[in-house]
């Protein structure tokens, strides 16, 4: 293992089986940068798709999981 690797060797792939599954690890992710202190909201940190669940305008136009799933 290098001294600057950025990504983990051990990490595995998991089965999202469900909507319930799928929208926990979204949350999971959105909640990262609230956890690390750099916002009080998941919507309000810049590089996140959070602010596009919350229905609010982010900074890119993408495609939302929960409209996929019909969430």
């Amino acid at each position: 293992m290098s001294q600057y690797q950025f990504w983990r060797h051990d990490n595995k792939s998991i089965e999202l089986w469900s909507n319930k599954v799928i929208f926990q690890k979204i949350n999971f992710v959105h909640q990262n940068p609230v956890e690390a202190g750099l916002v009080f909201r998941a919507e309000d940190y810049r590089y996140s798709s959070a602010v596009d669940y919350a229905d609010e305008k982010s900074l890119l136009d993408d495609i939302v999981v929960f409209r996929i799933f019909d969430l």
